[in-house]
């Protein structure tokens, strides 16, 4: 029986950020950080309005990772629920509380890596919550 072919980088990415969405992830941003760093190809970030949010978040990448058949390589912060990091290999995902984001920063410090335009219904999901949480701050 032949093995399915292995999702390419940017698939793993919109598989993973799909899932972030489904847990109505806010201020969600994929950046192509490969040729500014040889950690990864993505960076995938986004934000929750609490930690226990951004540990549901966390979960739901988590658990659509398994059912993908992404390998995880190392998940750091899920307790505190403060900032989250999820290592894929090529795919970097990083939540944040809200707060914490600010904070730290990371759009402002890949400000050069170029966003990549996200396909539908992707865009139009951001959008939704973005402007939700402009709404309830």
């Amino acid at each position: 029986m032949n093995k399915p072919a292995e999702k390419s980088a940017i698939e793993r990415a919109l598989t993973l950020l799909g899932a972030a969405l489904d847990k109505k992830a806010s201020q969600l941003v994929l950046l192509e950080v490969r040729d500014f760093t040889s950690i990864a190809d993505y960076f995938i970030i986004c934000s929750g309005r609490s930690d226990r949010q951004v540990q549901s978040i966390a979960q739901g990448i988590q658990e659509v990772a398994r059912k993908a058949e992404i390998a995880v390589i190392s998940i750091e912060g899920t307790s505190r629920g403060h900032w989250v990091l999820m290592d894929f290999a090529d795919v970097i995902v990083h939540i944040f509380y809200q707060p914490v984001r600010e904070f730290y920063d990371l759009d402002g410090l890949w400000a050069d890596a170029p966003k990549v335009p996200l396909p539908e219904p992707y865009s139009t999901l951001v959008q939704q919550f973005q402007i939700a949480a402009e709404q309830h701050p």
